[in-house]
């Protein structure tokens, strides 16, 4: 029986009932005729339906309903929290939620008793996931981007996605986030993102313009700090990456990095980089326009800042293993496992 099909639980009682007095009525055979009928419409076991058959088919009201858990109060905490650390996921943030409650309460920001430390450190990972869903809601989403012009140096780079099973460090998803406001005409802010899929080790440079040369000093003092050479640079398909000049850039490097790209309208095959692109960058400079000489070097040096608490602060959890289940009559789902 198919999802469509099935019958909720107050129409399947609706039709047992009408059910029951002709079942209670009947010989033995025709009984088994109206169990095969019963199974076949309401998908049920038969055994269940010969209890349901000699019992009473009205549903009990719930004598007790479930109460909140946690109230108000590690509500307020976990959102703090949560904003301290730049909304990372519940996975990562419910095994650190108590010293981090501490050092909050340090320096004024959140303040704490024993009860609410006593249950930030029993909370299980499920209920942070579900209070965050709610802190979550009003985060705005990135807008849709429009269709773009194709570019003839794209027929001999090949489209893929790198894989998240991916080991060797080095194979980086490359993103440009423009910083333009209501309006992309003239010359403003972007930021140029790198992420390493095996390690993710993240990259941020601000380029004001799109021209070689600001696309060429954002790449250079990205590069100049990476504690890895780039194997691989898998970007979209915009202009500012796939040009001459910058086509040369990358291969005069040593050793000279394979050039990949995601296919056309299919944001998922960057997804590492596009969600950094909203927890690292918009959530930071949000999505104002940005167009001077000075805005480009107070932003460089947040990134420095942010280059060092990110790479090297922050925890990071890595997909080590993921598989579908299938069930007969069922969605098919994702289990996933980190390291």
């Amino acid at each position: 029986m198919s999802i469509e099909d099935k019958m909720t639980i107050n129409e399947r009682r609706k039709y047992l009932r009408k059910m029951q007095e002709r079942y209670l009525q009947a010989d033995r055979t025709s009984r088994g005729l109206l169990l095969d009928e019963m199974e076949a419409v309401t998908g049920l076991h038969r055994k269940s339906l010969v209890r349901l058959m000699k019992g009473n088919l009205t549903r009990q009201p719930r004598g007790r309903q479930r109460g909140h858990v946690y109230g108000p109060e590690v509500d307020g905490a976990l959102r703090v929290i949560a904003e301290s650390t730049d909304y990372i996921c519940a996975e990562r943030l419910t095994p650190n939620l108590t010293w981090l409650a501490k050092h909050l309460a340090a320096h004024g920001e959140l303040t704490v008793t024993s009860q609410l430390l006593e249950q930030l450190e029993r909370i299980s990972v499920s209920s942070v996931q579900r209070i965050l869903t709610h802190i979550r809601q009003d985060e705005p989403r990135l807008p849709r981007p429009g269709p773009k012009q194709r570019n003839r140096l794209l027929r001999d780079v090949p489209m893929k996605r790198i894989p998240w099973q991916e080991q060797e460090p080095g194979h980086f998803e490359t993103d440009l986030v423009h910083h333009c406001g209501p309006t992309a005409s003239g010359e403003y802010l972007h930021t140029i993102q790198m992420v390493d899929v095996a390690t993710g080790w993240s990259e941020r440079a601000a380029a004001l313009g799109r021209s070689f040369l600001a696309m060429k000093d954002g790449f250079s003092r990205i590069l100049t700090r990476l504690p890895f050479p780039v194997l691989e640079f898998h970007p979209d398909n915009g202009s500012e990456f796939f040009n001459q000049h910058l086509m040369r850039f990358w291969q005069r490097l040593t050793p000279r990095p394979q050039i990949s790209r995601s296919r056309p309208y299919n944001k998922n095959d960057n997804r590492f980089v596009e969600q950094k692109n909203s927890t690292l960058v918009r959530s930071y400079l949000g999505y104002d326009r940005l167009d001077t000489v000075a805005q480009a070097l107070a932003v460089n040096e947040l990134y420095d800042k942010m280059w060092l608490y990110y790479n090297f602060f922050q925890p990071v959890m890595r997909l080590a293993e993921k598989t579908w289940i299938r069930e007969e009559g069922q969605p098919s789902r994702v289990k996933r496992r980190f390291d």
